[in-house]
């Protein structure tokens, strides 16, 4: 039986990629898109139009639920819109599947409780990157024995929230096994305010944004006469379908929300 999939976001480049992904999992349908505008047209391949061969597009969701009725919503929207899509996702019934990073902790509960008690499974996840989500188990290893970090994250210049979400996923991951310290000399100064970055309980984590990259990042660890560097890079938004599809899969069987994607990686 194919897993019904609605998204959020088609028409964005990530979308995009995962329309296709979608489409070619033999065990997944697209059945619907949820939008802002062309209610009561049709995505054909790329093309919006008015071919009912297509996959419709809706923009109310209680429409979009009464005539598909989707296993799963793929939201791939911006954060100032996510989190009232995946709240009427789940009261609805209907699994989410979040790869928008910049909720808030408290918007994380909120979801978190609603999907419990509605035993609705779901993830959000801050990276699909397979690769990237090992980084990040890989270096929260590693802070055991190697306290003093700094996470540098490089990102296209038209990502809207820094840190990324990676980042604040990698440093949660590390402050779970670090003793928080203050890390570079005590009497260290600023000459330019924020030159020494974003401070998460003395962890330092700096935001680059320029045209020519995607989504890359390295943790570095200081320990006496020696560093070790630990770094993923993500060159296509294709390196994010196997993620996603993996994710859409995993919530079929679950019953609670989950923050991350190292929840379903063993």
């Amino acid at each position: 039986m194919s897993i019904k999939v609605a998204i959020a976001g088609a028409r964005g480049r990530m979308g995009t990629a995962a329309v296709k992904a979608i489409q070619d999992a033999t065990d997944m349908q697209l059945v619907a898109i949820l939008d802002y505008k062309n209610d009561g047209k049709y995505l054909s391949g790329t093309e919006i139009n008015g071919d009912s061969n297509g996959i419709p597009i809706f923009t109310s969701f209680s429409t979009m639920n009464q005539s598909i009725m989707p296993d799963v919503l793929l939201d791939l929207t911006e954060p100032d819109s996510v989190f009232k899509t995946v709240h009427e996702a789940i009261s609805l019934g209907i699994r989410p599947v979040v790869g928008t990073s910049g909720l808030s902790d408290e918007n994380i509960k909120s979801l978190s409780k609603l999907a419990t008690n509605k035993g609705i499974g779901g993830i959000i996840a801050p990276n699909f990157s397979i690769g990237a989500v090992l980084m990040m188990k890989f270096s929260a290893m590693a802070a055991r024995y190697l306290g003093d970090i700094e996470i540098i994250e490089l990102h296209h210049n038209h990502k809207v929230d820094a840190p990324s979400g990676t980042a604040l996923k990698t440093a949660e991951m590390i402050m779970k096994v670090r003793e928080p310290h203050k890390q570079g000399h005590p009497d260290e100064k600023e000459l330019i305010q924020g030159a020494r970055g974003a401070d998460l309980d003395g962890m330092k984590i700096h935001s680059v944004r320029l045209p020519g990259f995607l989504a890359h990042q390295e943790v570095l660890l200081g320990g006496e006469g020696e560093m070790l560097t630990i770094r993923h890079d993500s060159f296509d938004r294709s390196s994010f379908m196997p993620g996603i599809l993996m994710s859409i899969r995993s919530v079929i069987d679950r019953e609670d929300l989950v923050y991350g994607l190292e929840n379903i990686i063993e």
